[in-house]
C-alpha cells in the first residue's frame, strides 16, 4: 500500500503526517512554528523567520520517516498552511526579507490608504476577496514604501506554503486557493489581476504561476532526501490552503455540505461550481476562494479564534494548568469541566471575539474585544465560560448569513480542527445555533487534505470522490438542546449582535492609539 505525507504549516504548529491510501494516520510530528518579534521599537510586529520554519519543517519530515518502516512507500507530499502570509525571494534562491506575519500589524496604513483610494468593492469586483490588512499585496506595498531595494532584487513573492515546496524541489509556483489570498487574483480567469497591480505599482512578473491543486512539481532534492530521511523519488505535488484541504478531506465539494473549521482562524466553508461577484456578496463580508478541487470555488467566512482560546489559557487558567499537569489530563479537559460550574449566558458575562479585528459577517479591522456585563457575582468560571460562548455566537453570525445572502442552504454542518475535539466546545455550538452538528474521526484533517491531493496528483486516486470514499470515517452528532437554544437564542438577538456596534467608535480609538 502507498503512503502519502501531509505538511501542514499551521500558525502554532508544524506538522508532517504520514497516511496509508484509507486516511490513517502510520507517522506523524510537530513542532512549534516560531513567531519572532524582531523589531524592539516596534513592539507588536511580528515575522515568521523562514530559516527556523524550514528547520522545523524538516525536523519533523525526518521524526516522521523514523517511524516508516519504508520510506520507498511515500509516493508523494503536499504541502498545505496559512495563507497571506509570504516573503521576497532573490533571483539565487535567497530569502530576502522575513515573511511578515498575519499577526502584525504594520501593513494597516497601506491596507486603509489603498483600499480608500480604489475601494473595496472594486477589489472584490476583481478578484472576489474581501479586503483585510493582512492580504499579501499589502504587505508588498509596504515593503515598496519602506524597503524598496528589497521589492527591485526580488525575483517571485512566495507564500509560505510555496517557500517550502521551493525548498522542498526547487519550483516557484502556487496554487488557486492561495493565490486568492493576495488579493491580486482573478479566479474567473486564473490570472494575475494587472488593473490591481498597476494601481498598486506592483510588477505582475514578481508572482509565481498558479496552477490548479495537484500539479506535480517535482521530485525531492537529494540534498533534502538526504536531511530529511525521504527517498530522492518522493514527488512533491502543489497543496492548498489549510482549510480548503480540510474541506476537501471532510467531503466539503459541493453545497450540501458546510464545513466549519476551528483553530488559529475560525473558517466557513461552502464550495460551489459557479462564482457569483455581486454587490450583496461584496456586502455580507464573505468572499471567494479556489477550491483544491477542479472546477470548483468556495464562499468563505472567516474570523480569528485561537488567538482568543490561547489568551483565555494563559491569563486565565493558570489553575487549570496545574491541575491538568498534576492529574496527567488536558488542559481543555479541564477547562471544560470550569465551564459546565458556570450557567448558560455565563452569568450576564459576554465576550466580543475581536482580538484581532471583525471577520464576517461584520469586517472591521479596528474591533477589538471585550468583556461586558461584568459585575461582582462574576466568576472567573464565567469570564472562561463567556470565551466559548462570543466565538459561538459569532460562528452562529456567519452561519445564518449565509442563508440570508442566499449563498445556498446546506443540508449538513462538519465541524473539524482541535476544537472538534473539545466536547464541550462542540455542544454550546450546537446550542447556540440550533444546528446539528457533525464530528468525522479523521486524523487531523488538513494535513489529510494535503496528503489525499498528493495522492490524487499521483494517481494513487482516480477520482476526488474515491479519495473522500477511501478515507470516510464513523460520525460523532451533536443534537441541539432546545431548551438552551432558547435562552442563546435571545442573547444572541437582543445583546450579542448589538455588541460591534454599540462599541465601534470606542474600539476604534483604542485601536488607533495602542495597535
Amino acid at each position: 500500500m502507498s503512503y502519502l505525507m501531509g505538511i501542514n504549516l499551521g500558525s502554532n504548529n508544524i506538522m508532517a503526517v504520514v497516511y496509508n491510501e484509507n486516511g490513517k494516520m502510520v507517522a506523524s510530528s510537530s513542532q512549534p512554528t516560531p513567531l519572532t518579534y524582531n523589531d524592539k521599537t516596534q513592539p507588536t510586529w511580528s515575522v515568521w523567520d523562514p530559516k527556523r520554519i524550514w528547520d522545523n519543517v524538516v525536523y519533523t519530515i525526518m521524526d516522521a520517516t523514523t517511524q516508516v518502516s519504508d520510506v520507498e512507500e511515500i509516493k508523494a507530499v503536499a504541502v498545505t498552511g496559512f495563507g497571506m502570509d509570504g516573503l521576497p525571494l532573490g533571483r539565487d534562491g535567497t530569502p530576502l526579507y522575513p515573511m511578515i506575519s498575519w499577526h502584525c500589524p504594520r501593513t494597516i496604513p497601506q491596507f486603509e490608504r489603498f483600499t480608500r483610494e480604489i475601494g473595496s468593492e472594486n477589489v472584490f469586483k476583481r478578484t472576489g476577496k474581501q479586503t483585510m490588512h493582512i492580504d499579501t499585496i499589502y504587505r508588498m506595498i509596504w515593503m515598496k514604501e519602506n524597503h524598496p531595494d528589497i521589492l527591485a532584487q526580488t525575483d517571485k513573492w512566495l507564500l509560505i506554503e510555496d517557500y517550502i515546496n521551493f525548498m522542498l524541489c526547487g519550483e516557484k509556483a502556487t496554487d488557486y486557493s492561495m493565490a486568492t489570498c493576495t488579493s491580486a487574483f482573478d479566479l474567473r480567469t486564473h490570472d494575475w489581476c494587472g488593473d490591481i497591480l498597476k494601481e498598486a505599482a506592483i510588477s505582475k512578473s514578481i508572482f509565481p504561476k498558479a496552477f490548479q491543486s495537484g500539479q506535480v512539481l517535482g521530485t525531492i532534492l537529494p540534498i533534502v532526501a538526504k536531511e530529511t530521511g525521504l527517498s530522492p523519488k518522493t514527488q512533491v505535488v502543489l497543496g492548498g490552503h489549510d482549510y480548503i484541504c480540510a474541506a476537501f478531506a471532510s467531503g466539503a465539494i459541493d453545497q450540501s455540505v458546510l464545513l466549519d473549521i476551528t483553530g488559529a482562524w475560525e473558517m466557513l466553508v461552502l464550495a460551489t461550481d459557479k462564482i457569483r461577484i455581486t454587490e450583496d456578496l461584496f456586502e455580507s463580508g464573505f468572499y471567494l476562494e479556489g477550491h483544491v478541487v477542479k472546477d470548483k470555488c468556495c464562499y468563505v467566512g472567516s474570523t480569528v479564534s485561537g488567538d482568543m482560546t490561547e489568551w483565555m489559557r494563559k491569563n486565565l487558567c493558570a489553575e487549570e494548568k496545574m491541575i491538568a499537569g498534576a492529574e496527567d489530563t488536558s488542559v481543555w479537559d479541564i477547562i471544560a469541566r470550569v465551564c459546565e460550574k458556570s450557567t448558560v449566558g455565563s452569568n450576564g458575562c459576554m465576550f466580543l471575539p475581536h482580538f484581532t479585528g471583525a471577520g464576517a459577517p461584520c469586517h472591521d479591522p479596528t474591533s477589538m474585544g471585550a468583556f461586558v456585563g461584568l459585575h461582582n457575582a462574576v466568576a472567573k468560571r464565567d469570564m472562561i465560560r463567556s470565551v466559548i460562548e462570543g466565538l459561538d455566537y459569532q460562528f452562529r453570525m456567519m452561519v445564518d448569513s449565509f442563508t440570508h445572502y442566499n449563498l445556498g442552504v446546506p443540508t449538513r454542518i462538519v465541524a473539524t480542527g482541535g476544537a472538534a475535539r473539545n466536547k464541550f466546545w462542540m455542544q454550546n455550538k450546537a446550542d447556540v445555533t440550533g444546528c446539528r452538528l457533525e464530528v468525522p474521526s479523521l486524523y487531523e484533517v488538513t494535513p489529510l487534505g494535503a496528503a489525499m491531493i498528493a495522492g490524487l496528483g499521483t494517481g494513487v486516486y482516480a477520482s476526488e470522490q474515491e479519495a473522500i470514499d477511501a478515507v470516510r470515517t464513523d460520525v460523532k452528532i451533536y443534537e441541539p438542546n432546545q431548551e438552551n437554544h432558547k435562552r442563546y437564542d435571545d442573547l444572541f438577538q437582543n445583546i450579542y449582535s448589538k455588541l460591534q456596534g454599540t462599541l465601534k467608535d470606542v474600539n476604534k480609538e483604542l485601536s488607533r492609539r495602542f495597535r
